[in-house]
């Protein structure tokens, strides 16, 4: 398979994933993307820091990032997103308002990005992209009331079997304690889960 191809190949697999999760045609799909900037991010990048300004939309083509806030000193884990998910603050894609999160690059990774104002004249364009806009905030809110109403360690241990069945490159890319403070749990607690995984299997 050529370079070229390979490049097709994976854009073909970006764009089904898109479709699916968000519910949208490839057409419209492929309208938006002509309208996007292709970014590279490093291991360790942060896309969006705590305190600043940052009204982006991003689609990541390959990685895995993370959402986290800070607070007394210690960091928490909100959600994680890859290959085919949408990514962005809330407070600056809604309101232009300083961010309350940071978004960090879990490894190097490639993703489109398109600023708020652009993706304004879009939706206003076709009904279709209009329709991905409130997909799109739909999923980021269930993502965090998810998160909120899971908090707590009684059902850590499906809720690990779950998150791993979903994005099984999370072992490979992501510190095992930023996975327990999604969980809401210590990473004690999560390597207890992950000893108990292991010895039900042997």
């Amino acid at each position: 398979m050529s370079v070229n191809d390979e490049y097709l190949c994976c854009m073909d697999t970006f764009i089904e994933k898109l479709c699916g999760k968000y519910k949208v045609s490839e057409t419209d799909i492929q309208t938006l993307l002509d309208c996007m900037e292709g970014v590279h991010f490093k291991k360790r990048e942060l896309i969006v820091r705590e305190g600043t300004k940052n009204n982006n939309l991003y689609f990541i083509r390959t990685g895995i990032w993370r959402a986290y806030y800070h607070k007394e000193g210690v960091d928490t884990t909100i959600w994680f997103a890859s290959d085919g998910e949408a990514a962005f603050s809330v407070w600056g894609y809604v309101d232009n308002a300083y961010s309350l999160i940071n978004i960090e690059a879990m490894c190097d990774s490639i993703a489109y990005r398109i600023s708020r104002t652009a993706l304004n004249q879009l939706f206003s364009s076709s009904i279709g992209l209009a329709n991905l806009g409130l997909r799109l905030m739909d999923h980021q809110l269930l993502l965090q009331e998810n998160w909120l109403i899971s908090s707590g360690s009684p059902r850590a241990k499906e809720r690990y079997l779950t998150l791993i069945k979903e994005t099984p490159e999370l072992l490979q890319y992501v510190p095992l304690k930023h996975i327990a403070s999604y969980l809401w749990i210590t990473p004690q607690s999560l390597s207890r889960i992950r000893a108990e995984i292991a010895s039900s299997v042997q």
